[in-house]
């Protein structure tokens, strides 16, 4: 994930005020799409710390992955219209917007599914938005995030069709550690 700003972050960085704490603003100042995780990890006491604090910031509106923010868009653009709209090219994603810095976390995966919840749900669905949110604040395991991922991508499916559902659960199970094998 590359984080960049959001509107949110240039007001909280404008002078007078302060709402963060002094290392999350040195987040947001660092935040340029261009930093990974790896960048913003030596301002905390470890990368798990920083991945916490960056997701917090996703959270709360300040930082979102322009990657992540294409694919949304994507797969918004693709959702059937109330008037039938004249027929245009598919949208293509590229693989590359699939790339991402850093290991398989639930971190990395909560912040993609919030990034989608506001997307996609905020403005459509409210109350769905704000049940998955809390959802996924409560989720502590894989498990959870999956059954998490799996009511959104049911909503998903149902506004943008299966090919778009499709191409996030892929997305997500490349975010996802992988499943623990019990011996």
């Amino acid at each position: 994930m590359f984080p960049t700003k959001t509107d949110k972050a240039r007001d909280e960085l404008q002078g007078g005020q302060r709402t963060l704490s002094q290392r999350e603003r040195a987040l947001l100042l660092m935040a340029d799409g261009r930093r990974s995780l790896t960048d913003f990890s030596p301002l905390f006491a470890s990368r798990g710390d920083a991945e916490q604090a960056l997701m917090t910031l996703v959270e709360r509106g300040y930082l979102h992955d322009p990657r992540t923010v294409a694919v949304v868009e994507a797969v918004e653009a693709a959702a059937p219209e109330p008037q039938p709209a004249p027929a245009t090219e598919p949208i293509h994603v590229s693989t590359a917007a699939d790339a991402f810095d850093g290991k398989r976390s639930l971190a990395t995966t909560r912040m993609f599914l919030f990034d989608i919840c506001e997307r996609m749900f905020v403005r459509r669905d409210p109350r769905f938005a704000l049940q998955m949110r809390d959802a996924l604040r409560e989720a502590r395991d894989r498990e959870a995030m999956l059954t998490i991922a799996a009511l959104m991508l049911t909503e998903v499916e149902k506004t943008a069709g299966a090919e778009r559902a499709e191409s996030l659960r892929e997305r997500i199970e490349r975010l996802l550690p992988p499943a623990e094998v019990m011996h």
